[in-house]
């Protein structure tokens, strides 16, 4: 494939419309087991033994939820949870274990939609840009394009699906107990973890890091090493997702009240006849729009009943501000009533960026997301993704993880997004070879990072999106450690183990002009870039998803996860990450989850819970 076709493939990318018709199916709600059934350790185990997967052990038939059309105008209980992500849905089911509580979840169920459950229909999601879309996409003030869950199950829906723990100087720093850490993995992994396949391209990235040294290789692993490893994946071998929210498998169903489509407005107080404002309430809308509201139960059984945030890094702090817990100057601009004035809500935003360099292939390659990860002595991660997505055995025209669906590579002015724009667009791409799909994406993520920002809220509407900036590369250190990153990829791309996969004449410079050529985000380009790999970094930055902060522990949470200067309120989720735990980071917020359900009933209970 020459060099004018890429050229060409390039332009007609940079058309492609976010919400390009993809596949898009409505919510089913949850879908019934069949007659005959086994519990997911049973099906793990089939699989294991004989290497084929129950399909159905994705769709359970959990009694507690509902829609919160069906819930009363006012409830007691002894937990609330607000938001059925990563982090809630483990700490409900936790917790419903011995008392009764009550998660709340904005958006709908994620079974029985295709687009989250099947590992071809990647990306998928982020092209809906309706009020019922699990993903909520949002631009920062950066010029980065991102997204947020709005799913049960939250981020883990959406993802990558790569798995792997925080690196165990990780668990110390933070101060967690490691047998604990170690259970609460377990306990996530024994539903959701597997390990991936490992075909030719993720093979020859493999074996292209080990060449160019980044050694030692530790196999197959959920630990944070330094070397190469082949990580753990939340997709079943057969492609399908499993998701945070069947860890509500394990929920007692007596003891939870989950609720779907449930948006919280605010958390209420008390403050009269105690020492300093205490949670007692939440006020939320159903589809609606009809109010309800929700208490702790009171009395001297109930003394230590709890409102939870796990709202994640965006919904947690807004979630705070609404409530009247934030920056007393900015609370009052939008005629939020005060009930405590804390000025780190909402600060210190971090989000890992990325940076990738496209690879065309002169020969077919697998579909894969993450699967390989070089873990750097240098503050930077490298992983790859690669091939075409399939749908009903045919090809997806389609850029797989980096896909202009996503809205990476989309830069369309809304105005413009006519159903004419939409059929040009279309057709453009049906007209490409279908070489211009064949390949993939080496990318790097820095650890950290050092730079951080802020979020603002833009308006009282808790539908609508804040306004956050997350100041990428603003600090020296993260330029110097995508850098290193990138001059590893470089080796790697001219590496004997991955030269199959890269034509002759395409040069590294070549490709990453080429790179450059996307429209990965709303940012100006440089015409240095291409020699910089510094300026590559900036003008080339996007997301993976991996945004923390806002309600960080020490400035807005204690090493409870309480929120200071308040009772009866914690958040519990990646907003209180001080930075990202390891490589990706939604295992560690699953455990988090299953780890502080523990914490709170052996200190309610006054007894060790963790066996």
């Amino acid at each position: 494939m020459g060099v004018g076709l890429w050229r060409f493939t390039l332009s007609a990318f940079a058309g492609v419309l976010v919400f390009f018709h993809g596949f898009c199916s409505s919510e089913k709600g949850p879908c019934r087991l069949p007659s005959i059934s086994f519990s997911h350790h049973e099906a793990k185990k089939i699989t294991h033994d004989f290497g084929f997967m129950i399909n159905d052990i994705s769709a359970p038939n959990y009694s507690f939820m509902h829609q919160a059309t069906t819930a009363p105008a006012i409830s007691y209980y002894d937990y609330i949870i607000v938001g059925g992500g990563t982090a809630g849905c483990p700490l409900a089911a936790t917790l419903s274990q011995n008392y009764s509580v009550l998660l709340l979840e904005r958006g709908g169920a994620p079974y029985g939609n295709p687009n989250i459950t099947n590992m071809g229909a990647f990306g998928a999601p982020f092209t809906d840009e309706s009020p019922s879309s699990p993903a909520q996409r949002f631009v920062s003030e950066d010029g980065v394009i991102n997204s947020r869950a709005r799913v049960l199950g939250g981020g883990s829906c959406l993802n990558a699906g790569f798995y792997t723990r925080a690196a165990a100087d990780y668990v110390e720093a933070v101060g967690w107990d490691s047998g604990m850490v170690k259970e609460s993995y377990e306990w996530v992994e024994k539903v959701v973890a597997f390990e991936p396949p490992m075909l030719q391209w993720q093979s020859a990235v493999r074996d292209g890091l080990l060449e160019v040294g980044v050694m030692p290789y530790n196999g197959f692993t959920y630990d944070h090493i330094y070397g190469t490893k082949v990580g753990g994946s939340i997709f079943d071998r057969d492609g399908h997702r499993h998701t945070a929210a069947d860890l509500l498998q394990y929920a007692n169903p007596t003891g939870l009240t989950l609720l779907l489509h449930a948006t919280v407005h605010k958390i209420t107080f008390r403050r009269k006849g105690v020492v300093r404002p205490m949670a007692h309430g939440v006020i939320f809308r159903d589809a609606l729009g009809h109010k309800h509201k929700a208490y702790l139960k009171r009395g001297s059984k109930a003394k230590s009943s709890e409102i939870i945030i796990s709202a994640g890094a965006l919904g947690s702090p807004q979630t705070l501000m609404l409530s009247g817990v934030g920056p007393a100057q900015h609370l009052k601009a939008h005629n939020i009533t005060l009930v405590l004035d804390q000025p780190m809500v909402g600060q210190r935003m971090s989000d890992n960026p990325m940076n990738a360099i496209y690879v065309p292939s002169p020969i077919p390659v697998e579909v894969s997301l993450i699967q390989v990860v070089g873990i750097t002595h240098l503050g930077s991660y490298i992983e790859a993704a690669s091939g075409e997505n399939f749908a009903g055995g045919s090809p997806q025209r389609d850029f797989g993880m980096f896909s202009p669906k996503i809205g990476q590579l989309a830069t369309v002015p809304p105005k413009e997004r006519t159903p004419e724009a939409i059929a040009k667009a279309i057709d453009s791409m049906s007209k490409l070879e279908e070489t211009a799909f064949r390949g993939g994406f080496i990318l790097e993520k820095i650890m950290g990072p050092v730079s951080t920002g802020h979020l603002e809220l833009r308006t009282r509407n808790p539908n609508d999106n804040p306004s956050v900036t997350f100041n990428y590369f603003k600090e020296p250190e993260d330029v110097q450690r995508c850098v290193q990153g990138m001059q590893i990829i470089e080796k790697i791309i001219d590496s004997k183990a991955f030269s199959k996969f890269k034509y002759d004449y395409l040069t590294v410079p070549a490709l990453i002009n080429m790179t450059l050529n996307f429209p990965v985000n709303l940012l100006p380009k440089h015409d240095n870039a291409s020699a910089s790999l510094e300026q590559f970094c900036k003008d080339t930055v996007m997301t993976i998803w991996h945004y923390h902060g806002g309600c960080q522990v020490g400035t807005v949470v204690d090493h409870d996860y309480k929120v200071i200067g308040v009772d009866a309120l914690r958040v519990i989720d990646g907003s209180t990450f001080n930075y990202s735990p390891g490589t990706n980071p939604q295992a560690t917020v699953m455990m988090l989850g299953r780890y502080m359900g523990l914490r709170i009933l052996m200190e309610r209970l006054g007894k060790d819970l963790s066996k």
